[in-house]
């Protein structure tokens, strides 16, 4: 018995009625073959590189595609989303880390450290982002994802601490993560063919690169995170997502479309290195290397888990559709200027 769509087990549709469902299923699965079978993905060639070593390239594929949706007619909006997204995403919760370890010093509080705050909570998993935001956000949101490669990896959390003279921003890697976005926007405005042509990208590139993210997640750290890194991951989701939230809300004025916002409340795979990276550069860090990582691990997963409830239950509630509602809006502006038979109006 097939569906509709020809398919004997609809597998893709299964996956998309969970939110996030294409980047979170097939992160669990390869957090779950690296932990059981970490060696299954090492027999080399297509193997290994698709299913282990294909993030970073699927994941600036991706960046380039989502630039080239971005017109000059969707610039404005996008720039300002990004702007809030950063804001409340890092530099609010930056800030308040900052203002914390004043009180506190490195150790935090409920043994959480600084370096595991910072670590995981100024950073967003773009991945998602755009899963959450391609089944129910507008381009303004899509493009946002701009805000995910300037605030993905160690970038904040060395900005921040830095303020406290540890270490430098390598503005060149910050720099690299950013033009395949630029060079998307680029030539997707020169050339409307090249926008057409990588519309399909995210729902191709996503369920693949979260699978290769999810085989460098070990379930061991996870656990050994224990209540503290879930504690850290919930907070994050609420705090941080509610930030962006509230930002939604009151700057960029999106009413019922403001539950978005809670899809920033995440932590990115590869914070999980931003401890280590942070230790790199000031030994002072050293002795909370190794439970800050696995508690950022623990909010890498709850966050995934989480954040995509949250924003749909928040969307849901509002009674917001805002996909469908850019789609009527495309198809009606698209119209505007002919009759039902496909010839100009006098209008």
């Amino acid at each position: 018995m097939r569906d509709d769509h020809g398919s004997v087990v609809p597998l893709y549709r299964w996956m998309n009625k969970i939110p996030g469902g294409a980047m979170l299923v097939p992160l669990v699965l390869g957090s779950l073959l690296g932990t059981f079978a970490p060696g299954a993905l090492d027999i080399g060639s297509f193997t290994t590189a698709l299913f282990k070593d294909s993030a970073l390239p699927l994941i600036a594929l991706l960046i380039f595609a989502t630039g080239t949706q971005v017109t000059l007619r969707t610039s404005g909006p996008v720039l300002a989303t990004t702007g809030v997204v950063l804001l409340g995403k890092s530099v609010i919760p930056g800030l308040l880390i900052i203002a914390l370890a004043m009180a506190t010093g490195p150790d935090g509080v409920l043994g959480i450290s600084v370096l595991a705050m910072m670590a995981a909570a100024t950073n967003a998993n773009g991945g998602l982002w755009l899963a959450i935001t391609g089944q129910y956000g507008r381009t303004r949101d899509r493009g946002a994802y701009i805000a995910g490669a300037v605030n993905d990896g160690p970038f904040f959390a060395l900005l921040f601490i830095g303020a406290s003279g540890l270490g430098q921003i390598p503005f060149l890697t910050l720099l690299a993560a950013i033009i395949p976005f630029l060079l998307g926007v680029l030539v997707g405005n020169i050339d409307a063919q090249w926008r057409e042509v990588l519309k399909p990208v995210p729902s191709i590139v996503i369920p693949f690169f979260a699978f290769a993210l999810g085989t460098g997640i070990d379930l061991g750290d996870v656990a050994r995170g224990g209540l503290t890194g879930i504690l850290m991951g919930v907070v994050i989701t609420l705090f941080t997502g509610g930030l962006v939230y509230v930002g939604y809300r009151f700057l960029l004025r999106r009413g019922k479309e403001s539950g978005i916002g809670f899809a920033a409340g995440t932590t990115s795979g590869n914070a999980v290195a931003t401890p280590a990276i942070v230790a790199a550069a000031d030994p002072s860090f050293a002795a909370y290397v190794g439970t800050a990582t696995s508690q950022v691990a623990a909010s890498v997963l709850v966050t995934a888990l989480l954040a995509p409830v949250v924003t749909t239950w928040v969307l849901r509630r509002a009674g917001s559709q805002p996909a469908e509602a850019e789609r009527a809006e495309e198809e009606g502006s698209a119209l505007s200027g002919t009759d039902r038979s496909g010839k100009e109006t006098d209008s």
